[in-house]
This record gives structure tokens, C-alpha cells and sequence, in this order.
């Protein structure tokens, strides 16, 4: 037996302008989750060292923290997900996340921000992208669902280019506190009440029969799946790819200012050209979604992701000028956001939809801490004044991604 959907998504005609109304809702939702949870940190890093009298490298460790927080959630909300679906998850999530950003705005020591930030990746886990895409893929059939998931990501992608702006505007007249709590109450007006109203299982197939009903998946079959996935060495050449991947892509985005600094270009400079890998993230999801109808899903990938490499390889060279320092950076750009929707697309074509987000919580859990910890050991190439070798240790994990997702077969396991 194959692990093929045995919990058949909603049919387009039937429940499908609900499941549109889900996609437009996690859309926004994910765009204020991203830029008031995550994004609004890097803007307030400073305001916030000088006000709590702490250095910059305490404060960031917060981040860290956070971030490692929601790897350590993944894995229950996959399991939590499968059995019980997204609302109440998604609803408790927003509630938790609101009162917790009210309360990141009353810290006055690293051990309270360290306490509210961990919380804070917590609950990032309950409302952000994974639990997200679940609920997408119990939503549409695999023809649609690439356009659903489309969607919320190139949305989503521009949370940094609204949120970051609008907290620095906040900050400079409210102040850093002041400014969370009108993101605060931005986050809980709109998601909580998106969340609890729109979510929701999807209806039975309209060929759905009793018989249908008793036979779908149960806590046992479930399982079977997840075990079956857990010894799948694909799976595990997959998350290895993830990996290395997402190491890559989280220290160039930590790293890329200081690196085309160290160049010699002004700082301005250097960060408007790192402002490009979000707009990029964009661009990189719309060719994978175009590009998917000729090629398989891997080969795509596997092309961007070696496009990467060469052009972080070609940084020391090229990116000295500043045509270079685009060109360099637009290359790698093009794969900054594309696992987002390749991780859904595989997933759910290998090991199908019945326990998806249990899987991809066991995906997401190794994947992100990676994220967490990548730059801070690059950081030690930095602090060495090695950062010249950066480019090359990146183009290596690059490389070593595209190499892993060519070894991939999407075809589904038996179970």
C-alpha cells in the first residue's frame, strides 16, 4: 500500500470558495505573524540594547533563542495538526503571540526579553508557515494547491518590506515600547479574529460514502505513515539538503551586510542591496511555480540552488562593484524563499496528506534549528577576520543542497 491521501481535500466545486477564503486569510495573517513576530526585531535590536543597557550580541542571542523555540514546537504542532486540524491551534497561537508582544514591551531585563522570546518562537510555530501549509494541503486537491500555496508566499514574502518601515516609523515617535504595543494590537485585531472564523477542517469529497468515512485515517495509520517516513532515507536526504540549505540562506542574511561592507561599499548601500533577497524570495517562487508544469519539482530546485553557489562563489571577484554587489546578490536571491514551496510539494507527493504536517514538523524541527545556528558559527569566521572565506563556505553548502535534492525521488513510499 502506498501512503496516497486517504483523507481526500475538499473538491474544488464543492467547499473550494471557502478554501480560497482560507488562502486570502493565512495571506494576511502570515504577513503580520512574519512582521511583527520576527521582522520587527532586527529594527528594534538597537533601541532596545540602549534602553534595557545590554550589548547588541546579548539582545541578538534572544533571536536565537526564539528561533530555536519554534524548532523545538515543530514537532508537536505537526502532530497536533493531523489529528485536530488548524483553528483552534492557529487561534490559541495569535491569542498567545498578542498578549506576548504586549509583553516584550514591558521588559527591563535580558532574562524577561530572553523569557517573552522564547514564547514568542513558540507560538511563531503555531500560526506562521508550517501550520499554515497544513492547512492548505488538507484544503486543495495537488493541481490546486500549488496556487494556494503560491499565494500566501509571495504575500508574505513582502512582510519585511511593509513591517520593517512601519516599526521604524513607530519607534521613532512612540519609542520601541510603544511601538510593540500598537503592533500588538495590529497582530490581534486582524489574525485572532482571521484565524478562529476561517479556518477550518475541509468537507467530505462529494463521492465521500460510509463506507468512505470509516475508513479514514485513524491515530494507527497515521502512525504507520510518520514510521515509514522516519525510515525513508530520502526523507533523511532531504532534511539533509534542507539543511545545509538553510544554513546558507540564514547567514548570508545575518552576514551580507557586513561582508559588502568590508568590500568597501557604504552601509547604506549594503543594506538596500541586502533588501533585495525579499523581493527575490518572491521572484524565486513564482519561477518554481511556472517552471514546475515542464520540469519536476527537484530539478528546478536543484538549479537554483546551484545558481546560489556560483554566485555567492563569485562574490570575492564581482561584488566589489556595485553592479557586481547586485548581480552577486540577485543570484542568490532567486533561491532565498524557494524551499517554502518546495517543501509542501514533495512532502505531500511522496508521503501524501494523511499525517503531512506530522512529517514536515519532524522536517521543519532540524531545518530550522540550522537556521538558528548557522550564523553564529560564522560568526567565529567574523571574529577571526576570516570573513573572506564566508562566500565559500556558503557556495559549499550550496552546492551540497543542490547535490542532495538531484538524489531525490518524490515518488510515493509504501507503507
Amino acid at each position: 500500500m502506498t501512503s496516497n491521501p486517504t483523507m481526500v481535500p475538499a473538491d474544488p466545486t464543492v467547499g473550494g470558495h471557502h478554501g480560497w477564503r482560507i488562502v486570502a486569510a493565512l495571506a494576511i495573517t502570515s504577513t503580520i505573524g512574519y512582521g511583527t513576530l520576527y521582522y520587527a526585531y532586527a529594527v528594534l535590536l538597537g533601541p532596545m540594547a540602549a534602553g534595557l543597557g545590554a550589548s547588541t550580541t546579548a539582545v541578538t542571542g534572544a533571536l536565537t533563542a526564539s528561533v530555536l523555540a519554534g524548532a523545538l514546537m515543530a514537532i508537536p504542532v505537526g502532530r497536533w495538526l493531523d489529528h485536530h486540524g488548524g483553528r483552534a491551534l492557529m487561534t490559541c497561537g495569535s491569542l498567545a503571540a498578542t498578549a506576548l508582544l504586549a509583553a516584550w514591551s514591558q521588559v527591563h531585563t535580558l532574562w524577561q526579553l530572553y523569557t517573552v522570546m522564547i514564547g514568542i518562537g513558540a507560538t511563531g510555530a503555531m500560526v506562521l508557515y508550517e501550520p499554515a501549509f497544513a492547512v492548505i494541503v488538507s484544503w486543495f486537491t495537488p493541481d490546486r494547491r500549488a496556487t494556494a500555496l503560491l499565494a500566501i508566499t509571495v504575500v508574505a514574502g513582502f512582510a519585511s518590506t511593509i513591517f520593517m518601515p512601519l516599526t521604524g516609523l513607530l519607534a521613532e515617535h512612540l519609542g520601541w515600547r510603544g511601538a510593540l504595543l500598537v503592533l500588538a494590537v495590529i497582530h490581534g485585531v486582524v489574525t485572532v479574529p482571521l484565524h478562529a472564523l476561517t479556518v477550518r477542517q475541509p468537507p467530505p469529497a462529494p463521492t465521500t460514502t460510509a463506507r468512505d468515512a470509516q475508513t479514514r485515517p485513524d491515530h494507527h495509520q497515521r502512525r504507520a505513515i510518520v514510521k515509514a517516513a522516519m525510515r525513508d532515507v530520502r526523507f533523511w536526504i532531504l532534511a539533509a539538503t534542507f539543511i545545509a540549505h538553510g544554513a546558507a540562506t540564514s547567514t548570508i542574511t545575518v552576514h551580507l551586510v557586513g561582508y559588502l561592507t568590508s568590500l568597501g561599499h557604504p552601509a547604506t548601500f549594503a543594506a538596500t542591496a541586502a533588501g533585495l533577497l525579499g523581493v527575490l524570495s518572491v521572484t524565486g517562487r513564482l519561477v518554481l511555480t511556472g517552471a514546475r508544469r515542464r520540469l519536476p519539482v527537484t530539478t528546478i530546485v536543484a538549479a537554483v540552488f546551484a545558481i546560489q553557489a556560483a554566485a555567492v562563489l563569485a562574490m570575492p571577484l564581482a561584488a566589489g562593484t556595485r553592479a557586481g554587489a547586485v548581480i552577486t546578490v540577485t543570484g542568490f536571491g532567486l533561491g532565498f524563499g524557494i524551499t517554502s514551496l518546495a517543501t509542501p510539494a514533495l512532502l505531500a507527493e511522496r508521503y501524501g496528506t494523511t499525517a503531512y504536517a506530522t512529517i514536515a514538523g519532524r522536517l521543519a524541527a532540524p531545518v530550522t534549528t540550522a537556521k538558528a545556528t548557522a550564523p553564529l558559527a560564522a560568526a567565529t569566521f567574523l571574529n577571526h577576520g576570516d570573513i573572506h572565506r564566508l562566500p565559500i563556505v556558503v557556495a559549499v553548502l550550496c552546492a551540497l543542497a543542490a547535490a542532495g535534492m538531484l538524489t531525490h525521488r518524490p515518488h510515493p513510499i509504501a507503507t
